[in-house]
């Protein structure tokens, strides 16, 4: 069974190559690694370009949790001068999770001005978005509307049912985590949304703590076999049924040639 991790984070991986074999060797065929902030950006396209098994795709972007420290000028430039070889803008969008998030006008002012500025230029080089929505889907969902983009993935989406519709009705779709194990929001979402409007991913190197095996464990992207294993008995179909959609959303969306 050959599978694609459609979110990971590459470039946080202590033994990149490691984790890749590990992933191949589960039936891993791509993985699309996505960027947070210049040195991600620079690091995941330096492993595209020496890593054959599995395919790695990439997709820079600035994550709205680098800011303020990040230099938006340096990084914009980087992904302009770069976007030849991405896949998709992200991960991009607006963190408000936290309270001193949600306290501070001129943050959220911040992140909005940098997602917008990524939007514009996705837009213009007709790329597909990763999206970040934590804590901020209906700001997220105006934005995309107002951007006239027609083609992403809200990540790890676990926001309302009310903000899905309108994603779907955008015409985007949503990834899903291990998470499935125990998250009632990501699982509702999951259920909701139809197979063809669905992306699995790990989120590697994400700690997934509340799962069912003792002390949780740090994902790779052979565990986006677990991400199928549990989309598929939410929807109550074979796991081989889903993965043919699932893989077939992903090369789509992203223009993935495995």
């Amino acid at each position: 069974m050959k599978i694609i991790d459609t979110h990971a984070h590459l470039d946080q991986v202590q033994d990149v190559d490691q984790a890749l074999k590990e992933a191949a060797r589960c039936g891993v065929e791509a993985v699309v690694a996505v960027g947070v902030d210049l040195a991600a950006n620079q690091k995941n396209l330096n492993i595209q370009a020496r890593v054959g098994d599995p395919k790695i795709y990439v997709a820079l972007g600035i994550h709205p949790q680098s800011l303020p420290g990040e230099s938006v000028e340096e990084s914009l430039d980087f992904i302009r001068k770069n976007v030849g070889q991405a896949r998709a803008v992200g991960e991009v969008g607006l963190d408000f999770w936290y309270k001193h998030v949600r306290k501070d006008e001129g943050m959220k002012k911040l992140q909005k001005d940098v997602f917008a500025r990524q939007l514009k230029l996705a837009k213009e080089f007709d790329l597909p978005v990763i999206i970040h929505s934590r804590g901020a889907w209906a700001d997220c969902v105006a934005m995309v509307k107002e951007s006239g983009i027609g083609r992403g993935v809200f990540h790890w989406f676990s926001g309302p049912l009310e903000i899905l519709k309108e994603i779907l009705e955008l015409g985007f779709l949503i990834s899903a985590t291990p998470s499935l194990a125990y998250s009632p929001q990501a699982r509702a979402a999951v259920e909701e949304a139809p197979l063809d409007r669905i992306l699995i991913e790990t989120d590697t190197p994400v700690f997934y703590k509340n799962t069912d095996l003792d002390g949780g464990f740090t994902a790779g992207p052979k565990d986006v076999v677990r991400t199928l294993n549990l989309l598929a008995e939410l929807k109550k179909i074979p796991p081989q049924e889903a993965v043919t959609v699932l893989d077939a959303n992903a090369r789509d969306v992203f223009g993935l040639n495995p």
